[in-house]
């Protein structure tokens, strides 16, 4: 780790890198940028914004479980309850008892519900409140390699994927006659996606994680021409926002994660506003 630091002291000769948190910090963007560029495009493409929104809300419940079930590990019952909540959320929203928004709305409702019920109680909330905004700012090396980690993972799931989750996408039908197993598939990704929302979501927070996921994959859509174009903008976008809201954050001593999203925001507005012109 100090190879890597000495690196960025070299690459970035500025008065905010000299400190380790904010070293830290800007490896921790450098995974997680990109890694939600890429992820939030097959999300964006699936049309999932709401189920990782209401992913993210499931994070409190998470918490909850492992805090009633006195747990030392907390990222573990979070992580745990979240591949179940994905899982039982996806297969009642391919069920046809409901609209795909109402199913998500209940479930998003009832999970941060549930958690705030039962951290609440005594009034103990406040312990947890970092959640709703996270702070990537605190980040260890160890988490950082975890998130690096998955980042991989998620590469070689995207390489080998992305093709079946696209047809799956444009149309389940078609799909399973090309013998794409369409169940499997669709269970993996939204098992991947609460996995990386909820190894993220201390350092990004509930309120903004889905933000963050979605935005650049919408800001890279207004501009692309291709489905190269659009990952290429999606993570150059992401990751552009990321490091620009981290600096910010640190000489207007402000919030890092909603200074990305304020970023990546005007990013969106942006390339909406010179969309007639590139789109030609």
């Amino acid at each position: 780790m100090e190879v890597i630091y000495r690196l960025l002291e070299t690459i970035l000769p500025f008065d905010y890198i000299q400190y380790d948190f904010m070293k830290n910090a800007l490896l921790a963007v450098l995974i997680i940028t990109p890694l939600f560029g890429i992820l939030g495009t097959m999300i964006v493409n699936n049309r999932m914004a709401f189920f990782s929104d209401a992913l993210g809300h499931s994070a409190l419940t998470g918490m909850a479980v492992g805090v009633l079930f006195s747990m030392s590990d907390k990222s573990l019952s979070m992580v745990i309850f979240a591949v179940v909540f994905s899982l039982l959320l996806n297969k009642i929203r391919h069920s046809g008892i409901a609209a795909n928004d109402t199913v998500i709305s209940v479930f998003s409702s009832l999970s941060t519900a549930l958690g705030l019920v039962i951290l609440s109680r005594g009034g103990n909330f406040s312990k947890y409140s970092a959640l709703l905004v996270g702070d990537i700012l605190s980040i260890a090396p160890t988490e950082i390699l975890q998130l690096f980690l998955i980042f991989v993972a998620t590469l070689v799931f995207w390489c080998f994927a992305f093709n079946k989750i696209h047809a799956v996408s444009l149309n389940a039908s078609l799909a399973k006659s090309k013998r794409i197993r369409v169940t499997l598939i669709d269970n993996i990704f939204v098992v991947l996606i609460a996995v990386i929302v909820m190894l993220s979501i201390r350092w990004v927070g509930i309120l903004i994680i889905n933000a963050l996921l979605i935005l650049p994959a919408a800001a890279a859509r207004n501009l692309s021409a291709n489905m190269r174009e659009y990952h290429l903008f999606s993570v150059m976008f992401s990751v552009f926002s990321g490091i620009l809201g981290l600096v910010l954050s640190y000489y207007l001593d402000m919030a890092a994660g909603p200074m990305i999203v304020v970023v990546t925001s005007l990013l969106f507005f942006v390339t909406l506003a010179v969309r007639p012109l590139v789109k030609v």
